[in-house]
């Protein structure tokens, strides 16, 4: 399951909770049930950062192949280049479509590297954006949890038994 899937779990719970009485924020939920959803939470998010990390050497190697196709293509403009200025007629034709096709290269390679740094920002901003909405939502469940947790240790008068809710 999604970790985004077992956060709504884990809010439904809450929200289905029974209402503490004379209460209107506080509620009681299995916690059990709590426990073990948070746990499975715990145990789903890991393969999130583990794809957060392959999206990263994707990246990576994306940003290589540019790199490398960029050296190439400046390579084979470079060796044009030297291949039109050697013969004479066209000396000044071949000293321009070889400067050219070196700008031509690097443009192409910047804009490979431009589009790469877009996709990974892109890609980490949304990772980004599913951490905080977990971690506010951790945090939500977890102030729930001690909440319910002070008003589970209530007992009243000392010879009164603890409500049953």
């Amino acid at each position: 399951m999604d970790p985004l899937d077992r956060i709504d779990e884990i809010i439904a719970i809450v929200e289905a909770a029974r209402s503490v009485p004379m209460s209107r924020t506080n509620c009681m939920v299995d916690r059990g049930e709590m426990i073990n959803a948070l746990d499975q939470l715990r145990a789903e998010l890991p393969s999130e950062l583990r794809r957060a990390t392959a999206l990263l050497d994707e990246r990576d190697k994306i940003i290589d192949a540019g790199r490398r196709e960029a050296d190439r293509i400046i390579s084979e403009g470079e060796a044009e280049h030297a291949r039109l200025v050697s013969v004479n007629e066209i000396t000044v034709s071949a000293e321009h479509e070889g400067a050219r096709i070196v700008a031509e290269a690097r443009a192409e390679a910047q804009r490979l590297r431009e589009e790469v740094d877009d996709y990974v920002d892109t890609a980490l901003a949304n990772f980004e954006q599913f951490l905080t909405r977990a971690l506010a939502s951790i945090e939500r469940g977890r102030d729930k949890m001690h909440a319910l947790r002070e008003i589970g240790t209530f007992t009243g008068e000392e010879n009164e038994r603890p409500l049953p809710f």
